[in-house]
Formats: structure tokens, C-alpha cells, sequence
């Protein structure tokens, strides 16, 4: 057979075989689109209830966001026991602005409730502490050491709700006092007076090293920036000093919070001259 005459010669298609193009891609049957674009609708398709869930989901954070800085707005506005009655009256508030909150501190860097629970594990175990504004009772669920811990709202039998100005604990009976971001009220000097109450002596500043009497305090450090409206923190420590305190030490080293250590004195100030307490600014979460 000749060149030619093979040239001639052709396959003959499969049944059912669609005819294809040269460049061997199939040719639309008439009926509709072809495979890959049928195939490229269904991912569309599938595609879009992730976009709304995700927009949903988005939505549902703004409205969050929204709930949490206005229950942020109340807390620094109030006094403790307005804070307390407040939550009391409709508790998934409490729920609400921790969830939040969380959020925030996702944020962070650094959060200073494990710089705290690091100090407290180089410690000695047996020290009592009594956590004033513990949220999600992390320093209770991270040490060894037997800790009250007390906020606005209990959704855990080891947490106790009360107002922190009168907090039911013993006088004399707890080693270290931590505030760690929950000197909220408009009241807070009061929550600072029951830490010296229920804090046993520390036997004098020479003495740093003994467990006793430690009282920390953790800060968002822009509410202790004069130049900002914020708080001197030298005025500030004068006047934990004058209910009855030494100021032990002052680290300013992280760039979104500041800590205060102070140890409670054997003897409390004689009650002369009034202590002259700074206002502390509110902190104050932007809109993202």
C-alpha cells in the first residue's frame, strides 16, 4: 500500500467516543458546557457557603467586638459593686467580655499573667495566694500553691464571685495578693485596702526574700504614661506605700504592660494625712 493510500486510511471512532480537537481536548456535545467547565461550577458552587460562613463569621465578630468595648467602657466607669450587680443581672455579659478579652490578649505578645505564675512557681508552693479579678482562674490551674480566686462572676465552684473591695477571705491570711489587669473601678484604692487586709506581714523590706506579704501588680502600661494622660507611677507607689507598703521594685521592660511589687510592712502607716490617689486611665480598645 502506498504512502497516499494510507494517508487516506482512517480509524474509525469509538462507539460513544466523543470526537475530540487536535490538541486532544473534548469538543462541547451541543447539550451544554463542557466537562471542565461543568466541573468549574460545582467548585464555584461549593465555594460560595464558605464565603458567607466566613462573612457570618466576621459579622459575628464585629458584634463581639462591639458588646466587649462597651462592657470594657462600663467596668472602668464603675464602682465594684455596681460591676458586680451589673454582671448579676444577666451573667452571659461576664461570658461575653472574657471571650472578648481573650481576644485581646491573643494579641499580645507577652501576656502578664505567666509572668506572674512563673514568679509564683519560683516560690515556695506552700504560700497562699489570693487572686483579685482572676478571669478564667489561670495562676489556680497553673501552680501547685493553694489560691482563692475571685472575680465579679462564678462559672466555677473553685472561683469566687464577690465584689473585691470585700472579699471573704481571713485577715492575715493570704501571702501574696495579685491584680493582674483588674484594677478596673472607679473604687480601685478600695481592692488595694483589702489586699493589705488580708495580706499577713512581710516582716520588713530588709527581708525581701521572706514569702510573705506580697502584693503584685500587673498594668497596661499606657495607663501609666503621664505625657499620655495616663498615671504617674511614682505617685502611684507613693500611694500604695502610704496604706502600709514597701515598693519593692518596678519593671517598666515590656512594651505593653508594666509590673509593681510591693511587700506589706509590719506595721501599718499611722492614719494622718489622706492618701492621695492618681487617676487611672482607662484602657480603652480600638475599633479593628
Amino acid at each position: 500500500m502506498t504512502k497516499k493510500e494510507q494517508s487516506k486510511k482512517r480509524k474509525r471512532p469509538k462507539k460513544n467516543q466523543k470526537p475530540t480537537k487536535s490538541d486532544g481536548q473534548s469538543i462541547p456535545s451541543g447539550k451544554g458546557v463542557s466537562d471542565n467547565d461543568a466541573g468549574s461550577a460545582k467548585r464555584r458552587k461549593l465555594q460560595e457557603p464558605s464565603k458567607a460562613s466566613s462573612f457570618l463569621e466576621k459579622m459575628r465578630a464585629r458584634l463581639s467586638g462591639g458588646h466587649f468595648r462597651k462592657i470594657n467602657e462600663k467596668l472602668y466607669t464603675c464602682t465594684g459593686k455596681e460591676a458586680l450587680n451589673y454582671f448579676q443581672e444577666d451573667k452571659s455579659l461576664f461570658d461575653l467580655y472574657h471571650a472578648g478579652y481573650r481576644m485581646q490578649m491573643s494579641k499580645w505578645p507577652e501576656q502578664p499573667v505567666n509572668v506572674i505564675i512563673n514568679w509564683l512557681k519560683k516560690q515556695s508552693p506552700s504560700l497562699v495566694v489570693a487572686d483579685f479579678g482572676c478571669g478564667d482562674a489561670l495562676i489556680a490551674q497553673s501552680v501547685k500553691n493553694t489560691v482563692f480566686s475571685l472575680d465579679l462572676v462564678s462559672n466555677d465552684p473553685k472561683v469566687i464571685a464577690c465584689d473585691m473591695a470585700n472579699a471573704p477571705l481571713v485577715s492575715s491570711s493570704v501571702d501574696v495578693a495579685v491584680f493582674c489587669l483588674s484594677l478596673m473601678g472607679t473604687n480601685y484604692p478600695s481592692y488595694l485596702a483589702e489586699a493589705y487586709r488580708v495580706l499577713k506581714p512581710g516582716q520588713g523590706l530588709t527581708c525581701v526574700f521572706m514569702n510573705s506579704g506580697w502584693l503584685l501588680i500587673a498594668e497596661v502600661k499606657s495607663r501609666f504614661d503621664p505625657n499620655n494622660g495616663g498615671a504617674d507611677p511614682e505617685k502611684f507607689s507613693k500611694a500604695i506605700s502610704g496604706l502600709g507598703f514597701h515598693s519593692v521594685k518596678q519593671d517598666f521592660s515590656n512594651k505593653v504592660f508594666i509590673l509593681f511589687y510591693f511587700k506589706k510592712k509590719d506595721k501599718q502607716n499611722s492614719k494622718g494625712k489622706e492618701i492621695e490617689w492618681p487617676v487611672l486611665k482607662s484602657c480603652v480598645y480600638k475599633r479593628r
